[in-house]
């Protein structure tokens, strides 16, 4: 109990972070009006912007709340129209590769490198393969392009590895499965199921791995 009031003192826009992405996940298919459901879905990723802001000051954290900010008006903007969507990922998939490249791990194995390099072209490809309505692929593929880099440059930050670049990866899952319902999975109930989990986890992931490493970065720094 002591450990969950404290949660819920200091990071309490985390804490409702939390209890707005779970509850939507529960309540997306609830018969609500659709601007109720849209704003709800859009909560989550939002507060998790508003966590970023106030728990750090730099332009390291000022960066990962834009990405949060652009992500939440992706979540709302999509329920609109996919390319709507899109473009405010793209924007905050731009912030994010701009986050990583200023926050370059100084040694990075022969492996890591090479995954990095290729997650690119492979998110491009596995995003092009999977539609198969005309006229979609490729505008498509040219959004996976940003997701693709803005993933490899995670994977090679100075951020936890396994908490910032796993959820960059657990982003790339999410919006591939986006893009089965293009083709592979288009009457598959899978999609329905993992979306929402694969895309919050991976953005809860990245802003608390990037806010806790700029937060240690700081209290080093000071002693």
């Amino acid at each position: 109990m002591v450990v969950k009031r404290a949660l819920v003192e200091s990071r309490p826009y985390l804490v409702l972070s939390l209890i707005a992405a779970v509850s939507y996940y529960f309540v997306s298919d609830a018969p609500l009006p659709f601007y109720v459901l849209t704003a709800w879905k859009g909560f989550g990723v939002a507060f998790l912007a508003l966590y970023a802001l106030r728990r750090h000051k730099s332009i390291d954290a000022l960066l990962i709340t834009a990405v949060m900010a652009f992500g939440a008006l992706g979540d709302v903007l999509i329920e609109f129209a996919l390319t709507w969507g899109a473009m405010a990922f793209i924007a905050g998939h731009i912030i994010a590769i701009i986050l990583y490249a200023r926050n370059r791990r100084v040694r990075t194995s022969f492996s890591q490198k090479l995954f990095a390099i290729l997650l690119v072209p492979g998110t491009v490809f596995l995003s092009w393969a999977m539609v198969l309505t005309p006229g979609e692929a490729e505008p498509i593929a040219f959004y996976a392009l940003f997701l693709g880099i803005m993933a490899a440059m995670a994977w090679t930050s100075r951020f936890p590895r396994y908490r910032v670049g796993f959820g960059a990866l657990l982003f790339v899952m999410s919006d591939l499965l986006i893009f089965s319902r293009f083709g592979p999975l288009e009457d598959s109930v899978v999609p329905d199921y993992l979306i929402w989990p694969t895309y919050y986890f991976g953005q809860f992931l990245i802003c608390t791995g990037v806010i806790q490493t700029l937060r240690k970065a700081k209290m080093t720094s000071r002693a």
